[in-house]
């Protein structure tokens, strides 16, 4: 009797292990999306307290890479997937799908002192490739500009890249950081320094400027009238299914998308995603 107790004992052990996986949810990528699915996963556990959701950043690719190799269940990420990143996932046998989450605009940022308002595509192309290297060539004060980028596996690093660079070589001298919180910090911090950051990381310790005139704004990023706008997404494989889905329907509710909004970010209007 008291075998088949310890057995009984250990079946349940088991079982719960097993029910305890299957109500846990994996979350890696994108730091730009990482407190908005913070602060999503905290209030979903909250009501739904059998539901475990761990998250972590470590930049788009990791996300993405993440969905391919089947190591976590949401792969989140500031920009769109490859084609490439399509092919390997095929060839795994995966079929990533694209959940936008939220729209963002990355704000060009300056140190409080700086008195540059307004700043074109093709300056702010000139100073990331080293053509343009003082602020008074921009209207600014006479000082040295440094430049402070993401690091590129950064999807923040890739939207730049792809909508201010055009995929021209960044400057060598520029400081490659690893996130958002690490640009905003170092402009604080540097007189004469440039950097980028999703909109949800702009405080009152730094400047914004205005892109082609046009300031990053709620309705100017869900407009896409704001020259660096972009979506934010959360990867699943395939349609969001059972626990993932129930959780992606929360960040996409009306309370997740004030919590979108509380992190600083812009709210989707009602697309629930694509691909």
């Amino acid at each position: 009797m008291k075998q088949k107790l310890v057995l009984v004992i250990m079946m349940i052990a088991v079982m719960a292990s097993f029910a305890k996986k299957n109500d846990q949810i994996t979350m890696v990528g994108s730091t730009t999306v990482l407190p908005i699915a913070q602060a999503t996963a905290e209030a979903y556990m909250e009501l739904n307290p059998e539901i475990d959701i761990s998250v972590r950043g470590g930049g788009s690719g990791v996300g993405i890479a993440g969905i391919i190799a089947g190591t976590c269940d949401i792969g989140n990420a500031s920009r769109h997937i490859k084609e490439k990143e399509l092919t390997t996932a095929k060839n795994n046998n995966m079929h990533p799908y694209e959940n936008v989450i939220a729209n963002d605009g990355i704000a060009v940022i300056v140190h409080k002192s700086n008195v540059v308002k307004d700043m074109t595509i093709e300056q702010l192309k000139k100073i990331y490739t080293g053509e343009i290297t003082n602020w008074k060539e921009v209207g600014g004060p006479n000082l040295s500009i440094v430049i402070v980028s993401r690091d590129v596996s950064s999807g923040t690093y890739e939207v730049f890249e792809e909508k201010v660079l055009q995929k021209d070589k960044l400057n060598s001298s520029a400081l490659m950081l690893a996130s958002n919180n690490a640009v905003a910090t170092t402009v604080k911090d540097t007189k004469g320094a440039v950097g980028y950051v999703g909109i949800g990381y702009v405080n009152d310790t730094i400047n914004t400027v205005k892109v082609n005139g046009v300031e990053a704004t709620e309705k100017t990023i869900q407009d896409k009238v704001y020259p660096i706008a972009r979506t934010l997404h959360m990867y699943t494989s395939g349609k969001p299914e059972g626990k993932v889905k129930g959780y992606i329907d929360f960040v996409l509710s009306a309370k997740g998308q004030k919590l979108v909004e509380e992190m600083g970010f812009v709210k989707v209007k009602s697309e629930k995603g694509s691909k």
